[in-house]
């Protein structure tokens, strides 16, 4: 009896390790697109008033708990019974990422070809005055942004599934619905925290000693900051829409490869065959968002 009860400790020890394991490698595999995740929510709520930002990250971070909800099973079901069916779901993913990015982009020209893009702030400006409800535009921002990581929680997902695989059944249950929760509590911790810096720099400065002088650096430095993360998030959607897109074409990813390596004999190789890789992700994810918009246009002009 006790040999039995010191063997089914011994297993559960062996198990809860190779979790642990399983998790950590999870965790480092998907840190670049759990960052891109950060830049692009702390976008999707920056604007909004201050006292409205911590309901609409909550609201954005409850939805993200309900696509992690759908997607885990999902994506355990596919991997069993349709496992050729993940690049393709991807790819679709990645060519919605690519053409919001180039959305982002595109109002200026949108506006002379007559088109209205989601993005678009004249069009913000227009529903307030259509719906005179901050709590229903903040709604459509909530849903923009679910929307959004429903795309990257997919890819997060995706890479613990490549991670776990060949693992027993429990362990890639166990080990995929810890990561789903790490990610989203922690992405969505921080989102948070980078929303209220200008209130915390505000309060700072009102304190006395050095602690105002904090403050009024955290308040000069934090609209430079939310601008950087804007420009990070739409350069996000191009790099992670871009990879997953090239990817998914053998022949294409492997020239990236090549290209970028070559770059690996100047001076710091390494950095240089990164930074080569991710503008060539952004170049061709900027050109296949454009051609999904485009497509997007004339669809909209062939229905009128």
């Amino acid at each position: 009896m006790a040999t039995s009860l010191l063997a089914l400790l011994d297993d559960i020890t062996t198990l809860l390790d190779d979790l642990s394991v399983l998790a950590k490698v999870a965790a480092r595999k998907t840190a670049g697109v759990v960052g891109d995740d950060l830049a692009l929510n702390a976008q999707q709520v920056s604007g909004l008033r201050a006292d409205r930002e911590l309901p609409v990250v909550w609201g954005v971070a409850k939805g993200s708990f309900r696509n992690k909800a759908i997607l885990v099973p999902a994506a355990l079901a596919i991997s069993a019974f349709a496992p050729s069916a993940i690049t393709p779901l991807l790819m679709l993913g990645g060519a919605y990422l690519c053409y919001e990015g180039v959305e982002k982009l595109a109002p200026p020209w949108l506006h002379g070809l007559g088109e209205a893009s989601a993005a678009d702030p004249q069009r913000t400006t227009a529903a307030a005055g259509t719906l005179r409800d901050v709590r229903a535009l903040e709604q459509v921002r909530i849903r923009g942004a679910v929307r959004t990581d429903f795309v990257l929680s997919a890819e997060i997902i995706t890479i613990t599934l490549g991670t776990v695989r060949g693992s027993p059944f429990l362990a890639q249950v166990i080990v995929m619905a810890v990561v789903a929760v790490l990610m989203t509590v922690g992405v969505y911790g921080l989102v948070a925290v980078i929303v209220k810096l200008d209130d915390a720099g505000l309060y700072l400065s009102r304190q006395p000693g050095a602690r105002a002088a904090v403050g009024r650096g955290i308040l000069a430095a934090a609209p430079w900051f939310l601008r950087a993360l804007s420009v990070a998030g739409t350069a996000a959607m191009f790099l992670v829409g871009g990879a997953i897109l090239t990817h998914g074409v053998t022949a294409l990813h492997a020239g990236i490869e090549q290209m970028a390596a070559a770059t690996a004999v100047w001076p710091g190789g390494e950095l240089w065959e990164a930074a080569a890789r991710a503008l060539l992700n952004i170049a061709f994810g900027i050109g296949a968002g454009a051609v999904v918009l485009a497509g997007m246009v004339l669809v909209r002009r062939l229905r009128r």
